[in-house]
Order: C-alpha cells, then sequence, then structure tokens
C-alpha cells in the first residue's frame, strides 16, 4: 500500500478482518467471503482509490449521494469549523445554530407552501416521518378514519416497517409482510413492461384513470399518497412520462388526500432540476429529502410539511397533540454545516444551470446503448440512468436469474476503472453532478465493453 504507515493494516488484513466482522447491506454474506472485496481508502473528485492505489470513476455517486465530488475543500471547511464550536447537540428542547440556517436555507428553495422542516436521519426515516404526520394530522383535524396509504407498484421508500409498508419490490419486503401494515396500491407507468399492458402515449397515461379508482372509492379512509417524483430508483430507474405526476397531484387534491413526495433519491439535482417536482410545478403537502442533502459527507434527512399541517399538531400540552417522534442526532450540527456548504457550492457555481450540455451527451450516450442486443431499454432523467439488460430483446425475455448478468457486468466495469452496481438486471448509473464530459464518455465506454463483453460470452 502505497505511503503504509507502520501500523496501518495491509490490504489482506483488512479484507480478513472485513470477512471476520462486518454484514455487509442487501449481501448474501456466504458468497462475499468467496471473493476478494474492494476496499475504499480515500476519494478525489469523482474518483475512489483502493486500498492499493487503484483509482475507480464513481459512476454510483457512493449510493447516490455524493453530488459535488468526493473532497471538496468548502465542505471539508465547514465542517471542520464546525467541529471546532460544538460536534453535536440535541433539538430536544434546544435548538442549534445550523439546523436553525439550514431549514431556512430548505424552505427557499423547495417547491412553494413547504415552510417546516422535521429533521432525521435517512431517507427511510424521512418517509417514516412523513407517514406519522399524515396519519396524526388527520385524527387532529376531525378525520380519525383516514389512517390508510396508497403508493405505486415498484414503490421502494426505505427498510424501515412503514416505509415498507408502502414499498412494494418482494425481495425486500416479502419476508416481513407479516409485520407490515396493509396499503392501497395503483400502477406506477413502467412504460417498458408497463402493468396495464398498454402502450405510451396510446394509453393516454392509463395508470392515473387506474389511481382515480382506488382514490374515488378509498378517499375517506386514505391519508396520504406516497410517490417518487419522476424516477423510481430502486425499481430500476423507472422513468415516469409527461404528466403524470402532475396528474397525481391533480388527483389527490381532488379527492383531498395529502401528497408525499419521496425525493430521497431524486433530490438535489439529480433529474436535471433541484427537485424533481419542478419539472412539473407540482407542489406536495409533505416532501421527504436525504441522501444527496449533505454533498454525500454525513447521514441527514429532512422531512417538510405546510404550515396548515404544522399547525394541526399546536394545542395545549395537557391535549398531547405534539408529534411525539425523534431522533438522537436530529439536526446535527456537522451535517447541517455540510448541508449549508452544499447549498452554497450549488448557488456559486450555479450547478443546475450548468447541467444541460452534460444531461444531453449522458443521454445520447445511453440512447446509443439501447443498440446492444441485449439493451431491452436504456433509460435516463437527469443525470440518473437505468440500463436494463434482457436474455431476448423482441420478447423482453429475462435472463435467468442464477446467471447474474447484470452483476458480472458490473464487476467486469470494476476491473475497467468504474463502479457501478445492478439491480436485477437493471444497471444504475448515478455520477456526481460534477463530473466532466470526458468522465461520462468514460463511463459510456467503459459500460459499453463490459455489456458486449459478458453478454457475448453467455452463461456460466
Amino acid at each position: 500500500m502505497a505511503g503504509k504507515k507502520d501500523d496501518a493494516k495491509t490490504t489482506a488484513e483488512l479484507i480478513e478482518l472485513d470477512r471476520r466482522h462486518v454484514w455487509h447491506p442487501f449481501t448474501q454474506m456466504s458468497e462475499w467471503t468467496r471473493f476478494e472485496p474492494l476496499i475504499i481508502e480515500r476519494g478525489k473528485g469523482n474518483y475512489l482509490f483502493d486500498t492499493e492505489g487503484r483509482r475507480y470513476l464513481d459512476g454510483t455517486s457512493s449510493l447516490w449521494v455524493t453530488v459535488h465530488g468526493h473532497g471538496r475543500p468548502e465542505i471539508n471547511r465547514a465542517i471542520k469549523a464546525q467541529l471546532d464550536r460544538v460536534a453535536h447537540s440535541t433539538l430536544l428542547g434546544l435548538g442549534n445554530v445550523p439546523s436553525i440556517e439550514l431549514a431556512e436555507r430548505l424552505v427557499d428553495i423547495v417547491p412553494g407552501g413547504l415552510t417546516r422542516v422535521f429533521y432525521s436521519d435517512n431517507g427511510s426515516t424521512a418517509v417514516e416521518v412523513a407517514l406519522k404526520i399524515a396519519f396524526q394530522y388527520w385524527s387532529q383535524t376531525g378525520k380519525p378514519e383516514k389512517r390508510r396509504f396508497v403508493a405505486f407498484t415498484g414503490a421502494y421508500h426505505g427498510d424501515t416497517f412503514g416505509s415498507m409498508s408502502v414499498g412494494e419490490i418482494d425481495v425486500f419486503v416479502d419476508k416481513y409482510r407479516p409485520l407490515l401494515f396493509k396499503t392501497f396500491r395503483a400502477p406506477y407507468p413502467y412504460c417498458y413492461r408497463c402493468p396495464l399492458d398498454k402502450t405510451h402515449p396510446e394509453c393516454s397515461l392509463a395508470c392515473l384513470d387506474e389511481l382515480e379508482k382506488v382514490l374515488a372509492e378509498g378517499h375517506e379512509e386514505i391519508a396520504a399518497c406516497v410517490m417518487e417524483p419522476l424516477v423510481q430508483g430502486a425499481a430500476g430507474m423507472v422513468t415516469s412520462p409527461p404528466g403524470f405526476l402532475r396528474g397525481v397531484r391533480e388527483l389527490t387534491e381532488k379527492y383531498g388526500v395529502l401528497l408525499v413526495a419521496d425525493e430521497v433519491a431524486t433530490g438535489f439535482g439529480r433529474t436535471g432540476r433541484m427537485f424533481a417536482c419542478e419539472h412539473e410545478d407540482v407542489a406536495p403537502d409533505i416532501l421527504c429529502l436525504a441522501k444527496g442533502i449533505t454533498g454525500g459527507y454525513m447521514p441527514l434527512a429532512a422531512t417538510l410539511t405546510t404550515e396548515e399541517i404544522y399547525e394541526a399538531f399546536l394545542g395545549r400540552y395537557d391535549e398531547l397533540k405534539s408529534f411525539f417522534h425523534g431522533h438522537t442526532y436530529t439536526g446535527n450540527p456537522l451535517a447541517c454545516a455540510a448541508a449549508l456548504a452544499s447549498l452554497e457550492i450549488f448557488e456559486r457555481e450555479r450547478t443546475i444551470e450548468g447541467l444541460g450540455p452534460r444531461i444531453d451527451l449522458f443521454g445520447q450516450g445511453l440512447e446509443e446503448l439501447g443498440g446492444l442486443a441485449h439493451v431491452g431499454e436504456a433509460r435516463w432523467r437527469g443525470l440518473m440512468a437505468g440500463v436494463e439488460l434482457v436474455a431476448d430483446k423482441a420478447t423482453k425475455e429475462r435472463f435467468p436469474s442464477r446467471e447474474r448478468v447484470a452483476h458480472r457486468v458490473c464487476m467486469e466495469a470494476r476491473d475497467r476503472g468504474l463502479i457501478i452496481r445492478n439491480i436485477g438486471d437493471t444497471i444504475i448509473i448515478v455520477p456526481p453532478l460534477s463530473v466532466t464530459e470526458g468522465e461520462i464518455r468514460d463511463i459510456l465506454r467503459i459500460l459499453r465493453a463490459s455489456i458486449e463483453n459478458v453478454t457475448a460470452k453467455g452463461p456460466v
């Protein structure tokens, strides 16, 4: 290991300790121990470096969180400066400076009407907070029967019990279904594999008709509709066609149901606007944020609500209308300082305004990938993309899961210096917003070569 200190562990020692003690998320550990893992030691710009000094383009933004690249001096300085003041102070009965300043900034930039900020730790907790707020809001405004939720096919909102209840992806929730509450379900427009067996645009967004049926029949007991606007990330970067998000907003308003927009993945520039809801001029009743909120530096989440919702929780102490929810590190000053520094970079560098040419280049390259024999569909919105691999392009037949074709493509790409991940048969690419045009070309070149090489080999 280059520059190894006398007391630093070797890569082999780290791997052995990892195998002995670390339980990795979403990982079959019996398989993990059979292969040599990649151990990341540091990051710089849009690259990660392993303990052997090898460099990799971070094509997943370290699970969709890194915004301005690794090691941004401005964010580093902000965290260090805050560390010299106080690392943590609870928001239970106290305030702290960075959390107040960040709340003001968030209210300034989110869709109009959202005025109150409740902090938590991650995307899943942001959604849990939203569900509890929606439930309690109706209970305290004279409609306690409104206690259920409507969500969408293919949804993923996190791994805690409430967020799993409004999620759907079987591999994530099936084992826990006896512990989950029942949710109304409406079809999300996964147009490549339409759940209604229709074709867009001839379908005229028939999925909205199905949602309206659910709302018309059940609105008196539905507290909120929970959705991932524009892009369902864990479903395989499934992108909704124009008008769907706006249509959902109009239907929830028509039937008196709150709209919860889960922008954990899509927020902070990923879709080409600061928030996905902006693309269709939608203002939700509740907005969930996390992932990129700190620029990819520290865990932090926020759930924002309207003033009307907030006021339903006001009253005398003995009325017990308070929102009885909280986290130890709610509004952590270090995380809020990082988030403020990230927002300053957005503003100073006009990050969103400068994305257009790179998004165009990204989309053009993905469109070309769609011509490969085993690419069923390459879909994207902004700098979020999914490349779905198929065994047969004409029939859309999937590869047998045991062949793990998309996973093998990701491993091939890693050997070529690119870190990406797959979800089932879909390869996920979410580079940092700081990615350069040259790096986009590298991503696309490596991805093409990896797909061609793996699919040419056939089953293993």
